[in-house]
Formats: structure tokens, sequence, C-alpha cells
């Protein structure tokens, strides 16, 4: 970060609010994540035969099948959300407070 312009950014109000707006967001998923993740542990630790009772009967297939690939399928999902606001949002942010950066250092 030798540059000024670098400094100039780092040191913007602008950029310290839009990297805690992130910051926040990710955590929020990632909380999200965490409680969906240890929910299904739990359930395996302490109710095991929850996911282990057919989905119909005479059925092959178990709940836990469906609720494992719940977990999984909402990492990518929750992925998918920050992604899409990334894109839309921080980076369009990220962008303008380069442009205002570069037009008072000039």
């Amino acid at each position: 970060m030798d540059h000024p312009l670098y400094e100039k950014i780092h040191n913007s109000q602008r950029f310290k609010d839009m990297v805690a707006k992130r910051e926040r967001f990710a955590w929020q998923l990632s909380v999200v994540m965490l409680v969906i993740y240890f929910t299904f542990i739990l359930l395996i630790a302490f109710s095991p035969q929850t996911l282990g009772t057919p989905i119909a009967k005479g059925s092959v297939i178990t709940w836990g099948i469906p609720v494992g690939l719940f977990v999984i399928l909402s990492a990518f999902f929750l992925t998918g959300i920050y992604v899409r606001k990334s894109n839309r949002e921080f980076d369009a942010e990220n962008q303008a407070i380069i442009e205002e950066a570069k037009r008072h250092d000039a």
C-alpha cells in the first residue's frame, strides 16, 4: 500500500462503511449456515432414528438423504446469495469509491 491512492481509498469513510456492511452480511450468512449445519449434527447425535426413518412405507430412502442434501445445497444457495449481492452492490460501490478517490487525487 505504498501508492497514495490506496491510502486515500483505505482511509475513506465510505470505503470503511462498505467493508463493514459486507462483513456484516457475510457474518449473517455464515450464522445461517452454521445453524443449519449444527442442527443437522445435533439431529444425528441426539435423534439418529429421525434421519433413519424411511420417507415412505417400504422405501429404502430415509429422511437423512434429503436432509443431508438440504445442508449441502443450502451452502451453495447461501454462496450464490453472497455472490449476487457482491456483484450487484459491493462491486459497484467499490468502483464508485475508486473513481471518487481518483477524482480527488487528480
